[in-house]
């Protein structure tokens, strides 16, 4: 099938989930998009089981899918542009400390753990699995998912003051996230090991250059939009800075996704959109973004859901799924409790924000396309599998409930 015929049944897909959603069940889009991918994915299975060639052809479709490549490579970058340029950048100027400490501090803390519990873990489970490739998983499951937070979030009435500390860690932790695991990813390869840079000069040249990046071509991008009125062309231009920032950060060895927020924050804040969009224009440019992140958000779950379907099955695998939730959940929030007590003597916490943000840090697709591109002799199908578990619980367990929690603790 080419990538036309691909897209179609995608599309397709997308659209009548995220109908059933609205008609039955009406969820919260995300965790609703993802109940029927997953309820989808077992119908499917279960009628392979009777039918081979239906069986075969499905399997076909799902295989010529690049998940990887088409989420990290085409799908972030207008996810992230789409979520960045609908945040509160005055608020999100106002906890930029906590926030930087969350989404690097935390996410460094957090991948040390988790990867010293899981490597202990498979030890019980006599599973001689090298250290080094149980902090790859760390680094891959310890960032929270800027696509699967924004949202929830939105539906889960959770206090305006917490949800910026979330959603602005969300937004900078996965690409700090990125940095981190590609560094354990050159230690752990043996053939590239000699060319490995240190972790200080990686950080500087991908966190700060890609923020470097971001800021300039979206200072220029607010140059062009503000020297002409016509919302046509001014929609083109955002278009254009995501793609354009996106290749030159791949070109250059930054960080792209980090590119893409610091571009976003910059077009959205209140500055920029009175000093260079007319209402007309402004109104336009919203409501195509929105409109590129609920389109993008519902094929990701539909792509998440179906991959399900060709997972290296093996129930000892699912078990450790199923003990290491609560290890990163524990972790996240050991690796969260100190930043919070310390910043909670200068700003405003609201009570057991540890806790609200440790149920609230969703993982999503970051997280899989980081485990599917492990190699065979770092454990994937392992690693894989309780990526998936985790992904699949945060997104329906968590996301369903965090709600809840607030309420409760706010009683």
């Amino acid at each position: 099938m080419d990538i036309f015929g691909i897209l179609s049944l995608l599309t397709i897909l997308a659209a009548t989930f995220g109908y059933i959603n609205i008609r039955i069940l009406k969820l919260p889009h995300t965790i609703g998009m993802m109940l029927i991918a997953c309820l989808f994915s077992g119908l499917v299975f279960l009628v392979g089981l009777y039918n081979d060639q239906f069986h075969d052809l499905v399997f076909e479709f799902i295989n010529q899918i690049d998940f990887r490549t088409l989420l990290l490579d085409v799908m972030l970058s207008f996810l992230l542009f789409a979520g960045a340029l609908h945040t509160n950048f005055q608020k999100l100027k106002e906890y930029r400390w906590p926030i930087i400490s969350f989404a690097t501090l935390g996410v460094m803390a957090s991948t040390f753990i988790v990867g010293g519990l899981v490597y202990l873990l498979l030890l019980a489970f006599q599973l001689e699995v090298d250290f080094i490739y149980c902090l790859l998983f760390g680094a891959l499951i310890s960032p929270t998912d800027p696509i699967a937070v924004l949202g929830i979030l939105k539906k889960a009435k959770v206090p305006k003051n917490l949800e910026i500390k979330i959603v602005g860690e969300s937004l900078f932790n996965d690409g700090v996230g990125v940095v981190v695991f590609l560094t354990i990813f050159n230690i752990a390869n043996i053939e590239s090991a000699e060319h490995n840079q240190s972790v200080a000069v990686l950080f500087a040249q991908e966190v700060i250059g890609g923020l470097t990046l971001g800021l300039i071509a979206g200072w220029l991008s607010h140059r062009l939009m503000k020297s002409i009125d016509n919302w046509e062309v001014e929609v083109m231009i955002t278009i254009a800075l995501v793609l354009g920032v996106h290749w030159i950060a791949v070109f250059l060895h930054l960080s792209g996704p980090l590119a893409v927020v610091a571009a976003g924050l910059l077009i959205g804040t209140h500055h920029s959109r009175t000093t260079s969009m007319s209402e007309i224009t402004e109104s336009y440019i919203d409501k195509f973004w929105e409109l590129i992140d609920t389109y993008l958000n519902a094929i990701l779950f539909v792509l998440i859901g179906l991959e399900i379907l060709i997972l290296p099955y093996n129930l000892s695998y699912i078990l450790l799924g199923l003990i290491i939730v609560p290890i990163v959940l524990i972790s996240r929030y050991v690796s969260l409790y100190p930043l919070v007590t310390i910043f909670d003597k200068y700003l405003d916490f609201v009570p057991k924000t540890a806790l609200i943000m440790t149920w609230g840090g969703l993982r999503g697709g970051i997280s899989i396309a980081l485990a599917l591109s492990l190699t065979d002799s770092m454990n994937k199908d392992l690693f894989l599998i309780i990526t998936y578990i985790v992904v699949v619980f945060s997104i329906l367990i968590q996301g369903l409930t965090i709600g809840k929690l607030v309420q409760r603790i706010n009683q």
